[in-house]
């Protein structure tokens, strides 16, 4: 569903990205994992276009992605995000938020996307938060909301973007479940992480970048128990609990 050949990016003379490729299958989870400044974020904002890219090329369910001719706000309506600062409308209730996009972009009417947002709100568990504002939602509710409205738009594939790294760690645990329910339910997914009991637990592939590059791309078992590259068992060591 989404093929990565030799993608490079650079920020003036610094090169961000350097000749990354991989391919994630339909239904597969794919976590991305690296220091901080290796890349991982710009690498998955190179799929839906919210990142130009240099050279290479990205294709999304048969869409070229860096293609003029692209129509990249089409694509994206395909392709949810999920940021780590959830990026919520904060003038907008909750259910609000999750009408907007299906009103203007996808032509749902009034009815419908009323029903998919109450449908979707209770399914991530905050049902009874729809007229609240964003700000009276702790950051954990705001993160599921923020993954109700990326859902709302019926995605073909879902992107993640350290999405628990700005929450309390009491706080981490709700978001992942919701996004354990969706790799079980065979959302294809692409997540940039450090939690790697998640990773564990869903994924089916890790990939670790370090300096732009892919330096692993591996089953997720493999990755953790065999002998790694010098810099990913580095990075293990750190992030691993003793």
């Amino acid at each position: 569903m989404i093929t990565l050949d030799n993608v490079s990016k650079n920020y003036g003379t610094f090169k961000v990205l350097k000749n990354c490729s991989t391919a994630v299958e339909k239904g597969q989870v794919v976590v991305v994992c690296g220091p901080s400044g290796s890349g991982k974020s710009t690498l998955i904002k190179c799929v839906n276009g919210l990142e130009p890219f240099d050279s290479g090329s990205i294709v999304v369910d048969g869409i070229s992605v860096g293609d003029p001719a692209t129509n990249l706000s089409e694509l994206r309506a395909k392709i949810g995000m999920v940021f780590q600062n959830f990026e919520l409308f904060p003038h907008l209730t909750i259910v609000d938020n999750l009408l907007l996009a299906q009103r203007k972009v996808l032509g749902r009417s009034e009815d419908e996307a009323r029903q998919k947002a109450e449908m979707l709100l209770n399914r991530v568990g905050l049902g009874d938060q729809a007229k609240k504002y964003p700000a009276h939602l702790s950051g954990g509710q705001q993160q599921r909301v923020a993954i109700a409205r990326a859902l709302a738009m019926d995605p073909i594939a879902m992107l993640f973007d350290e999405p628990t790294s700005a929450l309390d760690p009491e706080m981490i645990n709700e978001v992942l479940d919701v996004m354990v329910e969706l790799a079980q339910e065979g959302m294809t997914m692409i997540v940039v992480t450090h939690e790697m009991g998640f990773a564990r637990k869903v994924a089916e592939r890790v990939i670790f970048m370090d300096q732009g590059e892919i330096i692993e791309d591996c089953e997720t078992e493999a990755f953790f128990t065999e002998k790694r590259s010098e810099r990913a068992s580095q990075f293990l060591e750190k992030i691993l609990p003793h």
